[in-house]
């Protein structure tokens, strides 16, 4: 079974697609041990709560090295997650640590580039296409290497929120696509 620890930050809609494909089967192999928010009172916390998987809110490096070593996290995903890792985390997860991003990296990611704003972005960039992308976590904002993407269009006449509920949709399909080709990858656990 790969241990995983989704980091979030707010309503939780990529944390309840995973919660969601992991309970029908189609991420087989997969538990969710915890959620972690870097925000009290978020949605996602609640959406864990429902789910009967343990949350927490947890703002300092030291105490999120120690809740995902307490739950043997065997992958960390990034959902949502507004706070940049610091090294010791990094360092501790290498390989280990994925996010989505709401649009095609290298365009319209990085520092200042989240939520709504990547969307009016592509939209004052005269972008006729966007999307989704998972990868992986390193020492930079969005820079790590790109694991999977996919295009979504723009269509006339979109606004910011008609185009980031469409890339929202393909972000719940990605995540976990991203997630399975990630567990192909991780060693085997002794005794399992």
């Amino acid at each position: 079974m790969v241990n995983i620890s989704v980091l979030v930050s707010g309503g939780g809609t990529n944390l309840q697609a995973l919660i969601d494909k992991v309970e029908s089967g189609e991420l087989a192999g997969a538990e969710i041990v915890q959620v972690i928010s870097s925000r009290e009172g978020v949605f996602a916390l609640e959406r864990a709560a429902k789910a009967g998987i343990k949350g927490k809110v947890i703002k300092d490096t030291d105490g999120l090295l120690e809740a995902l070593a307490e739950e043997n996290t065997d992958l960390v995903v990034l959902a949502g997650y507004m706070k940049v890792l610091e090294p010791p985390v990094i360092d501790a997860y290498r390989g280990r640590i994925i996010n989505i991003h709401p649009s095609l990296i290298p365009k319209y990611c990085g520092k200042g580039f989240y939520g709504k704003r990547v969307h009016q972005a592509v939209l004052d960039g005269g972008e006729t296409v966007s999307g989704a992308t998972v990868h992986f976590v390193d020492e930079g904002v969005d820079t790590g290497e790109i694991i999977l993407q996919r295009e979504v269009p723009v269509e006339p006449g979109d606004t910011a929120e008609t185009l980031a509920a469409r890339v929202l949709k393909t972000e719940h399909v990605i995540l976990a696509e991203g997630i399975k080709k990630v567990m192909e990858t991780l060693p085997e656990k002794g005794g399992q």
